[in-house]
């Protein structure tokens, strides 16, 4: 695999978790998404840039799910997504 198809990869990896992210927030579940949305655009943050943070922890968690062979885990999620702009593994 070439660099450029692995950006290419990550590139179509951004924009499917940041639809689903979308998406959430379209059907309004799970609720607590869209009151972190609420809250980074309070403090600041371009919609653009929450949707690339809440991506990340979706990410994390699909992650975790797939190494540890379990069911999405809804609350780590929720929780993932409280602590932004924190991102799961920051100290």
């Amino acid at each position: 695999m070439t660099a450029h198809d692995e950006r290419d990869d990550e590139a179509f990896a951004e924009d499917t978790l940041t639809q689903a992210i979308e998406n959430q927030l379209e059907a309004g579940e799970p609720a607590f998404v869209q009151a972190v949305l609420n809250k980074l655009s309070l403090v600041g943050y371009a919609r653009e840039e929450i949707l690339e943070l809440m991506a990340l922890v979706l990410a994390d968690e699909i992650d975790v799910m797939l190494r540890e062979d379990r069911a999405f885990d809804l609350a780590r999620y929720e929780q993932g997504l409280r602590a932004l702009p924190a991102l799961p593994g920051d100290a």
